[in-house]
């Protein structure tokens, strides 16, 4: 598998930061492989992408971890294919959306945060994610 084409990243950058625009309260978004890599990440809070809290390799490897388990646990409970995963702390929380069987879509939100918003914000975007990364690899 090779690198994804920089229009690719690009337009997974744009869609992001439309993403921040229409959902307040989201400290950083990104989309990440199954395999734990960093493709595309956002933060509406830094100018620096190295400081961009979701643009590490350790979330990256962390939503990729959700995601796996979340599959482990709903397929031995016969429960289906994952939707959605929300871990909700003390000082907010992150969203973890599939998109497509290649990668997910992980966004840190604040306490403050509009959730059933931003939980459909991001599975639409999710599945925008999903088309990208289709025409990318045809």
């Amino acid at each position: 598998r090779g690198r994804m084409p920089e229009y690719g990243v690009s337009l997974l950058e744009d869609m992001l930061r439309q993403l921040h625009t229409s959902v307040g309260g989201l400290h950083g978004s990104g989309v990440v492989s199954v395999e734990g890599f960093v493709v595309a990440a956002y933060s509406s809070e830094v100018r620096n992408r190295s400081e961009n809290p979701v643009d590490s390799p350790q979330i990256a490897a962390m939503a990729a971890w959700i995601i796996a388990l979340g599959e482990r646990v709903l397929g031995r409970l016969a429960r289906g294919d994952i939707d959605r995963i929300l871990l909700d702390g003390t000082q907010g929380g992150i969203i973890v959306v599939p998109a497509g069987g290649e990668a997910a879509l992980a966004v840190m939100a604040s306490k403050d945060a509009k959730l059933g918003l931003a939980m459909w914000e991001v599975r639409r975007a999710a599945d925008q994610v999903r088309k990208i990364l289709a025409g990318a690899t045809e």
